[in-house]
């Protein structure tokens, strides 16, 4: 079965933008929940420009009193500075059920493309082993495509992060055979050197039950700027619902 998680750092990019707790990520996250979503995703940024420090820690304590998972995004080669103690020390504190790995630096206004685990597998080998040290699943955000993705298992990896936006483009534009298949060649590959495989990145509502019925055994999506978009039309708990009704049909499609 595909779970739902939902990814809030666009509730948090809204109470930034005016300062104050409105509106709350806490009170977002609560919702999510109850409206069915089987864990929440933060990725948050060293430079504090959406979800902080402080929501995480209000968010792992929600998810464990909830018995879910917290996903929590990041760099991990990210340094610490005012305000944020590193990816690494934010998991030690919080204890998430998952850390996502993605290679985004500052200056990226999302999360664009995936690992070089040629360039970057000598690096990136400790920094695993320590995340799993801590009790956390490691997923490596990986591009549609790449011929190394298997490196990620021998790197220590458990799961690896389909990046989807070629492929919600490619929708759009209404021709998503080619990346579709892309992906289902990059999941195949992955499952055959035993990683376990989630997606995200530009999934909607419009898109992604046939991107669920094309990659196989797709064990978990990060959904969040879309969804919130949607939300603002159609209110959150419905929103949400709607999501996990595509994932539940999608596992008996």
């Amino acid at each position: 079965m595909t779970r739902l998680s939902v990814n809030l750092n666009k509730i948090a990019v809204l109470r930034n933008s005016r300062g104050g707790q409105l509106p709350d990520v806490l009170q977002a996250g609560i919702t999510c929940l109850g409206a069915g979503a089987h864990g929440l995703t933060v990725h948050p940024r060293p430079d504090a420009r959406h979800i902080r420090s402080d929501d995480v820690h209000a968010l792992a304590a929600l998810c464990s009193k909830r018995g879910v998972e917290l996903n929590i995004e990041g760099n991990p080669f990210a340094p610490s500075r005012d305000g944020y103690p590193g990816l690494l020390a934010l998991c030690k504190a919080t204890r998430p059920a998952q850390v996502t790995l993605v290679p985004d630096g500052d200056g990226q206004l999302t999360s664009d493309h995936g690992f070089d685990f040629v360039r970057d597998g000598a690096s990136l080998a400790p920094l695993i082993a320590a995340f799993k040290a801590l009790g956390c699943r490691v997923s490596v955000f990986v591009d549609v495509g790449d011929p190394d993705v298997a490196m990620a298992s021998a790197l220590g990896a458990d799961r690896v992060e389909l990046f989807t936006g070629p492929y919600a483009h490619a929708y759009a534009s209404g021709d998503a055979a080619v990346a579709l298949s892309a992906a289902s060649v990059t999941a195949r590959c992955a499952l055959a050197s035993g990683l376990s495989v989630n997606a995200g990145h530009d999934l909607d509502q419009a898109n992604l039950a046939t991107f669920l019925s094309h990659v196989p055994h797709v064990r978990e999506v990060s959904i969040g700027h879309a969804l919130i978009g949607e939300a603002l039309y159609s209110g959150l708990d419905a929103t949400v619902r709607a999501y996990r009704h595509i994932v539940d049909s999608s596992a008996t499609a």
